[in-house]
């Protein structure tokens, strides 16, 4: 058996499953297939390869309780990027992701720091400051 090593780096980022914040909802065989679409993409164009692990959880603030999804990215170590690239590719495939998608925003946590993207200043009506 061999073993193969590389550096840690680790991001992740939720995706609501109601299309922007309507009562429209997604699935998560939608975003398995976002996902895949844009991996493909970074395949073909940069010879990048980014694994996901996707799993079930719910974003949850104040009245808000929202179905999402959770994408798990490592620094796979068939694949091994540099820190920079490794960032700079989650960060691109979340845009992508995310506007396919038409979600409002995402905050995408890296091993060292988080990064919000925000396609609008547009807050869930749900969630209020009398609600807090």
């Amino acid at each position: 058996m061999t073993t193969i090593k590389s550096k840690k780096f680790t991001a992740s980022f939720v995706i609501g499953l109601q299309k922007g914040y309507t009562k429209n909802l997604l699935t998560k065989q939608d975003v398995i297939k976002a996902l895949q679409q844009e991996q493909e993409q970074l395949i073909h164009t940069k010879n990048v390869y980014l694994s996901a692990a996707i799993s079930n959880c719910d974003i949850v603030l104040s009245g808000q309780v929202e179905p999402s999804v959770k994408l798990e990215f490592i620094n796979y170590p068939k694949f091994p990027l540099s820190e920079k690239d490794f960032k700079e590719n989650v960060l691109l495939l979340a845009k992508k992701i995310l506007k396919a998608l038409e979600q409002n925003r995402s905050v995408v946590v890296f091993h060292d720091e988080i990064v919000m993207l925000e396609g609008t200043e547009i807050i869930d009506p749900r969630i209020t400051k009398t609600n807090l």
